[in-house]
This record gives C-alpha cells, structure tokens and sequence, in this order.
C-alpha cells in the first residue's frame, strides 16, 4: 500500500520562533524548525528540552487525591496493616507492581503483591483478587495500571473491610470508583499538569509523595528504580514529551548504568549485555518477554524476577520468561494465519472499513498483537475476539488519527465492560452480541473515518539535502532522544537524488537495498539501507533515475567503525 508523505510546515508564527531561535542558538535552521514543531519555542524550553533534569518532574501533590493516598498509607504503616499490591498483567502492570514493591520493601515488610490471571480472571481489579485480601488480612490494596473503572468492584472491597487506593492512567467514566484515593491524570477535574503518565509513572509518583511525606532520600531509595519506569514508558508507548521524556532519559541511565538484578537477567537473554540499551530495545526485545509470562503463563512470575536480589534466580527466570516468549511467537504466527483466513472467507469484508473476527479457539493471551498486525496490515480500526469465562473478549487497535475507544464507546450497551485510549482498547460481550457489534462498529467507523485516514501516511518533520548532514548536525539530533510517540525521530525527505553508482541488493533473498546515494553537483555521497524495498532497484536506482527518499538518520556502529546512514523509509520516482 502506498503511502502519503505529509510535510509538516510551519506557520508564519512559527517561522518567526524558529528564526528568533537561529539567532539565539547558532544552530542549523532545520534544527530548530524540528525544536519548534516539538513545542519548544524558546531559549528557556530549549534549555529544558536538551538538558532535562530531574528537578523539572512536577510536585505529586498536584495529582487529584494524592494527600488522601499518602494518608491512608501511611496511616497503614503505623498501624502495621498488610499492604497488598495489585496490578495489571501486562508490562506496565508488572513494572509498576515491582517498583512500588521494591520501594515499599526498603523500610516496610507486611505486604505482599498480586497479579491477577489474565485467563481465569481477566482485566483490572477482580472479585477474586478482594477476596484473597480480605482472607489474607490485607487492609489495604495499592491498584495500579488498572481499577478507574471498577466501581462495584470497589464497593465490595468495601463491604469487605478492604480500602482500596487506585492508580490509573487510562480514561475514567463519569462516574469514579468509590476509593479512599483515585490517581489519574486523565480524570475530568484533573489539577495535574500532565496528562500522559504511564501506569508505573503514577506509582512512581505515589512513591515520591510518600517519600517526601516521610523525608525519604528521593536519590537512595525511589530514582534508582527509574530503571523499571523507563521500561514501562516505553513498552506502554505513552507520549516521550514533557515529564515522560525527562523520566525515561534517567531510567534509560539507570538502565544501563546500574540495572537491577532481574532486568540484568533479561537483558543478558535479549542478547543485549555490554550493548547500550535503547527505547527500541525495550519495545521490541525487553518488553516482549516480560509480557510473554503472562500471556503464555503467570505474570506473577515476572514480577518475582522483577523484585528478586538472587542473581542466579534471575538467571533461570529470565531463562523460562525467554522460553515463554518463543512459545508467544508461534502462538501469534499460528493466529495470525487463522485471522488472515476467516478474513479471506469473509465476502462483505471489502465492503467494511473496520475488522472484526472471532475464534473462540483463540488464546486471550496474543489478541492484541494479532489485531496490531491486522490494523497494519489492512490499515483498518481492527478487533480480535475469542471466548474466555462465557464471554467474546477481545482487543482492539487503531490506525493513525482515528480513535477507536470513541468507536467502541459508540456500542457500549452490547458491552459487558471495556476501557483503554483513542489508538488500543480492550472489552467483553455476550457471546450472541458479536455480530451485531460487528456492524455497529463499522458503521461508525465509515461515518467517522477519513478518506486521509484510510492510506498510510510518513509524517516528514523537513526537506532538506544531503550538504545539511553534518557530524555537528547529527550530535545535536542525537540530543532530541530519546525517541518516542510524539517525540518521533525527526524524518526527513531529500528529492532528486540519484545512485552514485555502486548501490546493490542484500539480504538473504536479495530483498534489500544498500544504498549509496548523490544529489546533482554535489560531491557528498550517503550510505543508507531500505529493507523490502529490493524491487525498486531494477525500476529506477540501477537506471540511475532521480528518486525521492524519505528517511531518517542513524549512526551505523560497524566494528567499532562509526557513520552517519540513513535508514530509508520509503522512495518515490
């Protein structure tokens, strides 16, 4: 499918910052075009932006109910309740629990955590899981990354003598739950100044809170588990702006300056020891294997590798989470396949601007990256569903610009519970209402859904040529990392280029390309590579075509050997 390359000009308002910004940075006019589109508009929010420090973290007391949180916890320690911490499955759960865990074990013994099963339970806060506090003697339940929807839920821990202090950052209903505190920076009445935070980041700052409260060493005892606050950023891809960026720049340090013993384990499985861990690491390589317990086992077990001090333990751990992971992969290749089937047999499909199938063979655990790989795939909203305790379950997933939790708001009364943000989502109907779900969502995808949003689209920060791509060019756009949504690295189209004459095919089936490109009357020549792309080298580069290339840049580290490549994103005659 062929995409669109959307350059993103800037408004005469905004040529005027960016012109008042080249004369007080003395930097490339191009650079300062990609601080402005970032929102950095002047000396002071460049200062911040290209020095973070973790002094610019807000005062967790802004957060709604936080002094009520801090209360009831402390209240708690004094009276030497047991504190139980409960979270989702998922990463972010996982991290969270393991970082308020680990925060809280440093000076206090009477708790203990809980993760509840994805298969037997299902999302967010369970009857089961009150159940087990109240018969446990826990008074109190930390919720975290889940919970801002579990009103009834809340009342029956209440009746059930347990008080229950919520951490969440997906959208609230109208209605909150009934807790002693609700932490969420996306509630409507929200007084925080930033609305992004991961799950682990509002742990995170329930722990500074508490630390502050007490006179505790934020330095000691809380930032040296930034660690798993940065692989919750990044695998939950919440937006790298603001107070994220600053957090994860410090977890990614403490990540590969200190780590802890149990993400030392799964590094040393990812292959990555010795190596600089990056936010592309965590997504694809880290993240995976800590999800991959509780989709194919127990999350509880990657919290126990995420908390332990025994390296050996760590060790073995990792070694089964890595074992998990492969299991995950051909689970997902083999529903993958079995997705693209029913869609194949589907003979109003092409009719249908969204995806929704159903197996209730299906395992719970890797629906969401299936409907991930339809949603790329098809470029459509998609849905993938399958049966779990009487119930179609499922996950849903977006495209760009079209918010499918509106979508699946839009049908909430064939929906026994749902909740996520506008690009993932995940919700549980009566078997029997599947079909009918399937053609209201549709129909508000049609009505809702662009004819822009409907093709793949390279969002281009500047148009610029190779003379521009210097090394002081590249070490100060090495300083906008670390990358993430809405800190994207920056992309960048150069037109009219041509091979210099030695690019050729690579890869095992030769399908892709290396680049060694030139502009007219120009004496630099750039090294790139464009995977899957081998097709365009008979048609247009060995012909010596001019071509458009949209890319961005990279720093090839080969045998110690440094260099500037672009990694190509797309050509175009």
């Amino acid at each position: 499918m062929e995409s669109r390359w959307i350059i993103n000009n800037l408004s005469e308002e905004d040529e005027r910052c960016k012109e008042s910004l080249v004369e007080e940075l003395k930097i490339s006019p191009t650079l300062c075009q990609l601080l402005v589109q970032r929102g950095i508009r002047t000396m002071e929010d460049a200062r911040r932006f290209f020095h973070p420090q973790l002094s610019h973290i807000h005062d967790p007391f802004l957060l709604n109910d936080m002094d009520k949180a801090v209360e009831r916890i402390n209240r708690a320690l004094g009276k030497k309740e047991k504190i139980l911490i409960y979270g989702d499955y998922d990463v972010d759960g996982t991290t969270a629990v393991a970082l308020v865990y680990k925060f809280l074990q440093q000076f206090y013994s009477n708790i203990d955590f809980y993760i509840p099963d994805r298969y037997d339970e299902g999302y967010g806060i369970s009857y089961k899981g009150i159940d087990y506090a109240s018969e446990n003697g826990f008074s109190l339940i930390i919720v975290l990354d889940c919970g801002i929807k579990a009103v009834e839920k809340v009342k029956y821990a209440t009746q059930r003598n347990v008080d229950i202090i919520i951490c969440d950052h997906h959208n609230p209903d109208d209605v909150l739950p009934p807790a002693v505190a609700v932490l969420d920076p996306k509630r409507v009445d929200s007084t925080y100044p930033y609305s992004h935070l991961s799950g682990c980041g509002v742990g995170f700052k329930l722990m500074q809170a508490l630390a502050t409260s007490n006179g505790f060493s934020l330095e000691k005892m809380l930032f040296p588990l930034m660690d798993l606050l940065a692989v919750s950023i990044a695998s939950d891809i919440v937006p790298i702006t603001g107070e994220n960026r600053v957090l994860m720049l410090y977890g990614l340090k403490q990540l590969n300056t200190n780590p802890s013993v149990g993400l030392q384990g799964i590094i040393e499985v990812c292959g990555l020891r010795g190596k600089e861990v990056t936010v592309s690491d965590i997504v694809f390589k880290i993240g995976p294997r800590i999800n991959a317990s509780g989709r194919m086992h127990s999350a509880g077990e990657a919290v126990e590798l995420l908390v332990t001090k025994d390296l050996r333990f760590a060790k073995d751990r990792s070694g089964r989470i890595d074992r998990y992971n492969q299991e995950r992969k051909d689970l997902d290749k083999k529903t993958t396949e079995d997705a693209l089937g029913s869609i194949e047999d589907d003979q109003e499909f092409a009719n249908r601007n969204s995806i929704v199938v159903y197996n209730p063979k299906w395992s719970k655990g890797v629906i969401g990256i299936v409907a991930s790989r339809l949603s790329e795939k098809f470029y459509r909203p998609s849905v993938v569903l399958t049966l779990s305790n009487g119930f179609a379950t499922g996950s849903a997933r977006s495209i760009s610009g079209f918010d499918i939790y509106k979508a699946i708001d839009s049908c909430r009364d064939l929906l026994e519970n749902f909740g996520g943000h506008i690009y993932a989502a995940g919700l549980t109907m009566k078997e029997e209402n599947v079909p009918e779900f399937q053609r209201r969502f549709d129909e508000y995808v049609t009505a809702n859904i662009t004819e822009e949003q409907k093709t793949p689209q390279i969002d281009v920060d500047a148009v610029i040529h190779f003379s521009e791509i210097t090394p002081k060019f590249f070490n100060i756009l090495h300083k906008f990392a670390p990358f993430g949504p809405e800190n994207l690295k920056p992309v960048f189209v150069t037109h009219n280029v041509v091979d210099f004459g030695t690019s050729r095919l690579v890869g095992r089936d030769l399908e892709h390309l290396k680049l060694e490109l030139t502009e007219p009357d120009s004496e630099n020549v750039m090294n790139g590579i464009a995977f899957g792309m081998g097709e365009q080298f008979n048609d247009h580069i060995k012909e010596l075509k001019p071509i458009s290339i949209c890319y961005t840049i990279e720093e090839n580290n080969f045998n110690g050997n440094k260099s500037i490549q672009l990694m190509v994103k797309d050509i175009k005659v």
